[in-house]
C-alpha cells in the first residue's frame, strides 16, 4: 500500500497600484532553530482562530518569504526577517540568509532514499519588468523558474500556474489558484513535496476501529495502527508530555507529543520553541515499545495574508511596501499569500506536498504508547533538525 504523503504550495500575489568586531557567521543548526521558533509563533497564531486540526510546513513559508526579502528594501525587508525570527541571523550582507536556506535545502533533499522535493517559480506579467539581479538570485540560490504569462488572459494564466502547481505536487494540489486578481503583474509560487516510508512499518492487519478521545464529552471511532518496535521515547514531566521518534527511511522522522490524559494541550502551545525541541532530541531513549495511533489524511489552507501581519509581517501587504529590489516599477504590494497543505498517514509512511528546560527524563520503561487523544507532530530532517511540517490533531476524522 503506497502511503505517508504531504504538499504544500505558497503562493504571492502583487499587485501594481496607482572598528568592527569578529562574529561567528550563523550556521544551518541556527537557522533550523530559528526556524522552528517561527514555526511556533506562527502555530499559536493560527490555533487562536479555532480549536480544529491543523497542518503546514514552516520551511515553505519561510523560504517563500526570504525569496521576497531579497527583492525587498528597508523597513519592509526589515518586518520580514523579524517575522520570520531571522533578523539575528541577517549578517555580512543580504546574501547571508538565502545562502543558508540553499545550504539547508541541500542538505534536507540530498537523500535518495528520501522523497523530498521543492519547487519555486516565478510567473511574470508579459509587459512588467522584473529586476535582473532579482531573477538571477532566485535562480542561484533557489533553481527557480521564470516564466511570462499573460495575466490579462485569467482563464489560461491560471491554468498554466495550476498546471505547474499539479505537475510539482504529484498531483495531489490540482487547483490551488482559484482566481486572479485583476491587476495581478506577478505570482511567486513555492511548493514542497514530500513521501516517506516508515523505517518500522505498521502491521497492516493489526489495524482495527478504536476509540479517539476528542475531548471529555466527544469520542469518535478511527482506524488505529499497531507495531512493536524499539523506537526513540521520552518524556517530559514539567509539561506532563510523552514523546515518540517515529524515523522514516533516508534521514527523517516524525516526532509525537502526546499530553498526559486530563492535560489541556493548549497549555503547552506557549512552551515549545527551539531550544525545548533540540533538547527532547538529546534526551530521547531507545525502548521496545508498542506503539499506536490513527491513521489520517488533513487538507488545510490558510489565508496567510491575514494572519501574518499579527507577527509583524506588516508593510508588505500595505501601500508603504518598499519592493524595489524586485522591480522598478512603483506601487508593489503583496495582495495575497495562500498556504495550502495536506498529508495521509498510514501504515506504510506519510505523503506530503506543498512545522521548558527543567523536568525532561528519559521515559520510564514504555510498554505502550497509545496516540488516542489530541496530539502534537513535527516531521523533521533528522541531520540538520530543520522542521519541514507540522501540525496538530484534534479529531482524526475530519479532513
Amino acid at each position: 500500500m503506497k502511503m505517508v504523503g504531504t504538499i504544500l504550495v505558497v503562493w504571492a500575489a502583487l499587485l501594481a497600484l496607482t572598528s568592527r568586531a569578529y562574529v561567528t557567521r550563523p550556521n544551518v543548526t541556527e537557522l533550523s532553530s530559528s526556524n522552528l521558533d517561527f514555526a511556533m509563533n506562527l502555530y499559536r497564531r493560527i490555533s487562536s482562530y479555532h480549536d480544529d486540526n491543523i497542518f503546514f510546513s514552516p520551511l515553505c513559508m519561510s523560504t517563500a518569504f526570504v525569496t521576497l526579502s531579497m527583492g525587498a528594501r528597508e523597513f519592509t525587508r526589515e518586518q520580514i526577517l523579524r517575522g520570520l525570527n531571522l533578523a539575528a541571523l541577517d549578517q555580512d550582507g543580504a546574501g547571508l540568509i538565502p545562502a543558508l536556506f540553499q545550504e539547508l535545502l541541500e542538505n534536507v533533499t540530498q537523500s535518495k532514499e528520501l522523497q523530498l522535493e521543492q519547487g519555486f517559480a516565478l510567473f511574470v506579467h508579459d509587459d512588467f519588468e522584473v529586476s535582473t539581479t532579482f531573477s538571477n538570485q532566485i535562480k542561484d540560490f533557489f533553481r527557480a523558474d521564470v516564466m511570462n504569462v499573460n495575466f490579462a488572459n485569467h482563464a489560461l494564466s491560471k491554468a498554466a500556474i495550476n498546471e505547474y502547481m499539479k505537475h510539482k505536487t504529484r498531483n495531489k494540489i490540482t487547483e490551488a489558484l482559484s482566481k486572479i486578481e485583476p491587476m495581478t503583474q506577478l505570482i511567486l509560487i513555492n511548493t514542497i513535496f514530500f513521501q516517506g516510508m516508515w523505517e518500522f512499518p505498521f502491521d497492516v492487519k493489526a489495524t482495527v476501529n478504536d476509540r479517539f478521545y476528542v475531548d471529555k464529552y466527544n469520542i469518535v471511532q478511527v482506524p488505529m495502527m499497531f507495531t512493536e518496535a524499539k523506537i526513540y521515547v521520552t518524556k517530559d514531566t514539567n509539561l506532563k508530555l510523552s514523546i515518540a521518534k517515529l524515523p522514516y527511511v533516508g534521514g527523517a522522522a516524525m516526532l509525537i507529543l502526546l499530553p498526559d490524559k486530563n492535560v489541556d494541550y493548549t497549555t503547552i502551545d506557549d512552551r515549545i520553541n527551539g531550544k525545548v525541541f533540540l533538547r527532547w532530541l538529546k534526551q530521547l531513549t531507545k525502548r521496545r515499545t508498542e506503539l499506536i495511533m490513527p491513521r489520517f489524511k488533513m487538507e488545510q489552507s490558510y489565508a496567510m495574508h491575514k494572519i501574518l501581519p499579527d507577527l509583524g509581517i506588516i508593510n508588505v501587504f500595505t501601500s508603504a511596501a518598499n519592493l524595489s529590489g524586485l522591480s522598478t516599477e512603483q506601487g508593489l504590494m503583496v495582495s495575497e499569500v495562500q498556504h495550502k497543505a495536506m498529508i495521509e498517514v498510514d501504515e506504510m509512511g506519510t505523503t506530503a506536498a506543498a512545522v521548558t528546560v527543567t523536568g525532561i527524563t528519559p521515559y520510564s520503561l514504555p510498554t505502550r504508547f497509545a496516540v488516542d487523544r489530541p496530539f502534537f507532530f513535527f516531521i523533521y530532517h533528522e541531520v540538520t533538525n530543520a522542521v519541514l511540517f507540522m501540525g496538530r490533531v484534534i479529531n482524526p476524522t475530519k479532513i
